[in-house]
C-alpha cells in the first residue's frame, strides 16, 4: 500500500457523471475529496480487460465518510469508475497504516 501525492486533474463525463450518487449516494465531491486525505491509501492496481489499469483508493471526505474510489488514469486526468462507502475490511486496511 502507497500514499499518492501527485496533483490531481478529475474527469466527469456523462458516464461516469451521476452514476456514483445514484448506486451508492456519493457526491462527485466527496469522490474529490478523499484524494486529498493526508491519510489516503492506494492498493496494488489491477487490469482490467487487455490494458486499462484500475486503481483502488481508500481515504475520508472532509465530513469523514470513508470511501473505496475505483479509478483509472485517462491521460493527465483522474477517471473515477466507482465509489462507496468502505466496507469492515478495508476500514481494517485504512486503519492499520494511518
Amino acid at each position: 500500500m502507497t500514499v499518492w501525492q501527485e496533483p490531481i486533474q478529475f474527469q466527469w463525463d456523462a458516464g461516469n457523471r451521476e452514476k456514483n450518487w445514484i448506486k451508492h449516494r456519493v457526491t462527485n465531491a466527496e469522490c474529490e475529496e478523499a484524494f486529498f486525505d493526508p491519510h489516503k491509501r492506494l492498493l496494488r492496481p489491477t487490469v482490467h480487460g487487455d490494458h486499462e489499469t484500475r486503481h483502488v483508493l481508500i481515504g475520508h471526505t472532509v465530513g469523514k465518510r470513508l470511501l473505496v474510489v475505483i479509478f483509472t488514469i485517462r491521460g493527465q486526468a483522474v477517471r473515477v469508475i466507482s465509489a462507496r462507502d468502505a466496507h469492515k475490511r478495508e476500514r481494517g486496511l485504512y486503519e492499520e497504516t494511518a
